[in-house]
């Protein structure tokens, strides 16, 4: 593995074209402010930002040299909530600060048992998946929702 130069800026998604080369990073891996992270194609770099960033599936980190390494979503287990109130359901999921992708038909969490079994007393349909995880940004927006296990 060779190791590519440092990352100290993050261009945000629709800021930057043509990557030269791509990480695949889970919803809690793509929350950084220091960490050594590899390439799809096995190279190496360190990712050293001035404070800790929330980057989205399209952002791209700036290397000290110019090149550009895109962020890419990984594919985690997550859980897809589906039923006849789903504006009831998303207020309860945020009621406890849990991340949510909010989609027209369904919701998608990160699987937890607890959130899990509260959703099923509420009626909702419930189904493990694998796929992307894109929540929402925090409160404007923008950031983080933290469950209130940060």
């Amino acid at each position: 593995m060779t190791d590519l130069s440092p990352a100290h800026t993050i261009k945000r998604s629709g800021h930057w074209d043509d990557a030269d080369d791509s990480c695949v990073l889970t919803y809690d891996d793509r929350f950084l402010r220091r960490k050594r992270l590899t390439t799809t194609r096995d190279q190496g770099f360190l990712v050293d930002l001035p404070h800790t960033e929330s980057l989205n599936h399209g952002d791209a980190f700036l290397l000290e040299d110019g090149k550009l390494v895109e962020v890419i979503a990984a594919e985690e287990a997550l859980l897809e909530i589906t039923g006849d109130d789903l504006v009831r359901l998303a207020w309860h999921i945020g009621n406890r600060h849990c991340p949510c992708q909010v989609e027209p038909t369904r919701l998608l969490i990160q699987n937890d048992h607890v959130i899990r079994d509260m959703l099923g007393k509420l009626g909702a349909t419930l189904r493990d998946v694998s796929e992307p995880f894109l929540p929402e940004g925090g409160a404007y927006g923008h950031g983080r929702t933290h469950s209130h296990a940060h």
